[in-house]
């Protein structure tokens, strides 16, 4: 069950898709134009709507840092925008100039896919802005990275899914995969690794919701058979365990993506057409689903209700820290530390401290090894008890805003110098760098070999931690 957060009213024609990043709602409409509201109050930001497109917006995506929103339209192009400014970044041209009908994003920010109605797939390096492959199949209507960024998945009016690599190779095809044409498809965001690495993803279109199991080929899981009628649009929610739908029905259905169990959530008397668009926020209890009666309802999750207390609870514990440290604990100073050990009852090290300049950087890089032979603690129980605090103040920091992708997969500390490697994802260059020297060139988030140890500087990655930094 849900209740209704807000109703927003404001396009003057059907709501084609929404999209959530941390802090932004995003709409798109048959009216040419987007609108970006505040993901907090769900009031408008002052640039918006954007006016850019000189037809119908049928999608849009966020990167992964929130600071870009990337929309195609009719009109033939993809236009990226920055939700700081409003200001247009890019205008991409898809070739063949035919009506672009969707567009996704790699979670790694590195690559964009557009795809339009003549059956043209294009492929764009999207730090570039740069075409970098296109072919030709079928109308394309839907598209879904996967969580790895090596791979996408395709949906057709033909009812077709087809699995793509970065270099439009097809590894994939399930045929007819819906009888009268896919509308929607989206990769759950987690990866199933065992001895192979598999994929959940979900499907919809004329007939039912469908769950499949990606890997070296595509199993049917289930068939989800709660909407009466054509099912619009799907998505997973950030940890993968729920999956809402809606539906021609005006139903709107969140399931259990694990256990595949139903719940309804009510909208409101009001919705008298289709439900077009869903999105998940990514670290709150909310839907947004937008209609053909050109409204964006917002519904918060009840079930989510103890988990958001949790939340509040972690943000007021981290504020008690933010008033000294600016959030991040890296950038703590030698006072910031020694206030810290007091607070913690450990002002016995406060000297020792001192003596030897432990800021914000070095508190979180203690061992057991350094605080015996540098520091010349020799309790064993106080160097216990101290690294315990520094884990907790590690754990309290990363539940603390700091948006994942800023975060280091291995280290799960803010990345300062952040590189792409072979398997598609972002990493601290030390810290990578060290992974493929003691692990035998495997990735750390697939466990598959490293096609190459070579390294790529993400700038793009660098620049969005350094103005959200900034912004703190």
């Amino acid at each position: 069950m849900a209740s209704v957060v807000c109703t927003l009213r404001d396009h003057q024609d059907d709501i084609n898709w929404c999209a959530f990043s941390a802090k932004l709602l995003a709409t798109c409409s048959g009216d040419k134009t987007l609108r970006i509201y505040n993901a907090e109050d769900f009031s408008e930001l002052p640039f918006s709507p954007l006016k850019g497109h000189g037809y119908s917006v049928h999608c849009c995506c966020f990167s992964p840092c929130g600071q870009l929103l990337v929309s195609c339209s009719t009109d033939a192009t993809a236009v990226v925008w920055s939700t700081v400014t409003g200001d247009i970044e890019a205008v991409l041209e898809h070739p063949g100039r035919s009506p672009v009908r969707i567009c996704a994003l790699s979670p790694n920010a590195a690559h964009l896919v557009s795809g339009a109605s003549d059956g043209t797939l294009a492929l764009w390096d999207f730090h570039s802005k740069r075409l970098t492959g296109g072919v030709r199949d079928t109308t394309m209507v839907a598209c879904s990275f996967s969580p790895c960024s090596q791979m996408f998945m395709t949906g057709s009016t033909y009812g077709d899914l087809r699995l793509w690599d970065l270099h439009l190779n097809q590894l994939l095809a399930k045929k007819d995969a819906h009888d009268l044409g896919v509308s929607c498809c989206s990769f759950a965001p987690i990866i199933l690794s065992n001895q192979v690495v598999q994929f959940r993803l979900a499907s919809c279109g004329q007939d039912y919701l469908l769950l499949y199991l990606a890997g070296f080929d595509m199993v049917l899981l289930h068939t989800l058979t709660g909407q009466t009628a054509p099912v619009f649009c799907c998505a997973y929610s950030s940890d993968g365990q729920l999956l809402v739908s809606g539906s021609v029905d005006k139903s709107v259905k969140v399931y259990d993506a694990v256990k595949h169990s139903l719940g309804i959530i009510h909208v409101p008397d009001s919705l008298r057409r289709y439900v077009t668009a869903c999105a998940f926020h990514p670290t709150s209890p909310l839907i947004a689903t937008g209609s053909m009666d050109k409204t964006v309802n917002v519904c918060r999750l009840e079930d989510g209700r103890r988990g958001e207390e949790r939340a509040k609870n972690h943000t007021i514990k981290r504020k008690a820290v933010a008033g000294r440290s600016k959030l991040l604990v890296a950038d703590w100073s030698e006072g910031d530390v020694s206030e810290w050990l007091v607070e913690e009852g450990l002002q016995g090290l406060v000297d020792k401290f001192k003596a030897n300049n432990i800021d914000g950087t070095e508190l979180l890089s203690l061992t057991k090894e350094t605080l015996a032979s540098e520091l010349g603690i020799e309790s064993v129980g106080l160097r216990g008890k101290l690294l315990r605090k520094v884990e907790e103040l590690k754990s309290d920091s990363m539940s603390s805003g700091v948006p994942d992708e800023f975060l280091c997969p291995i280290t799960r500390e803010l990345m300062r110098e952040p590189v792409i490697a072979a398997d598609g994802y972002s990493y601290e260059r030390e810290a990578i760098e060290n992974w493929i020297h003691t692990k035998n060139r495997s990735s750390p988030m697939t466990n598959l070999p490293l096609l190459t140890t070579l390294l790529t500087p993400n700038h793009t990655l660098k620049m969005a931690i350094s103005r959200w930094k900034t912004s703190q």
